[in-house]
């Protein structure tokens, strides 16, 4: 990968260890209108195709669609609040961002949570060191479909070729693979390193493999 000079992450999963916030606000939604909730493990499968997917996993089964529609502007209200409550990086990825910076990468963030978290996290975890941060919002196709890439590569002023795509989920490979862009999958994120094995991409095992496979 020793032409890359472009860094795409992902954010939940690969950057932040989101999972307890989100967990958090979405149970607050659940039993606002007498749902059951579910354990934080069972969560794992459900993030990672925007929210609206999510909510449709966790509510009961034949839950009509309007209602999912209706729960989400309380979803948001309530993580625009919370989503900094528990969140945090992994361990060693604002090493590895001020590494890629040193080596003049640019770096860029996409995510499919709710762009309002991702400018708020983004401010407070990674403005010393990403580029660009790109969240869901009207006009912009959701991954894995290749908008978001295209965009901030356009804002950075990198071309595919140059950039590398770093995610944690059969979502972000097809991103990549949507993207015409080699492909990194982080085996600490919310799916389970069984998932992501037979993928065609690097595999990192911790942040610090993320630079090494970059300078090979």
């Amino acid at each position: 990968m020793s032409k890359i000079n472009t860094v795409v992450f992902d954010m939940d999963g690969t950057t932040l260890d989101t999972l307890i916030d989100l967990v958090g606000a979405v149970n607050y939604v659940l039993k606002k209108y007498n749902m059951p909730t579910h354990e934080l493990n069972e969560y794992r499968q459900f993030f990672g195709n925007g929210i609206k997917y999510a909510f449709k996993c966790a509510v009961p089964k034949g839950t009509p669609i309007e209602v999912v529609d209706e729960m989400i502007p309380t979803f948001k209200s309530y993580y625009d609040i919370h989503c900094l409550d528990n969140t945090r990086p992994y361990d060693g990825i604002l090493e590895l961002m001020k590494i890629l910076k040193e080596h003049n990468y640019k770096i860029a963030i996409v995510s499919n949570k709710i762009d309002s978290a991702v400018q708020e996290l983004h401010q407070k975890f990674f403005k010393d060191y990403v580029d660009v941060a790109i969240g869901e919002k009207p006009g912009i196709n959701r991954k894995p479909a290749p908008d978001m890439v295209h965009e901030a590569l356009k804002r950075l002023g990198s071309t595919q070729k140059e950039a590398v795509y770093v995610g944690d989920s059969e979502v972000d490979y097809q991103t990549a693979v949507n993207s015409s862009l080699q492909c990194i999958l982080v085996l600490w994120g919310f799916r389970d390193k069984e998932q992501l094995v037979g993928f065609n991409a690097e595999f990192a095992e911790k942040p610090s493999n993320i630079f090494d496979l970059l300078r090979k």
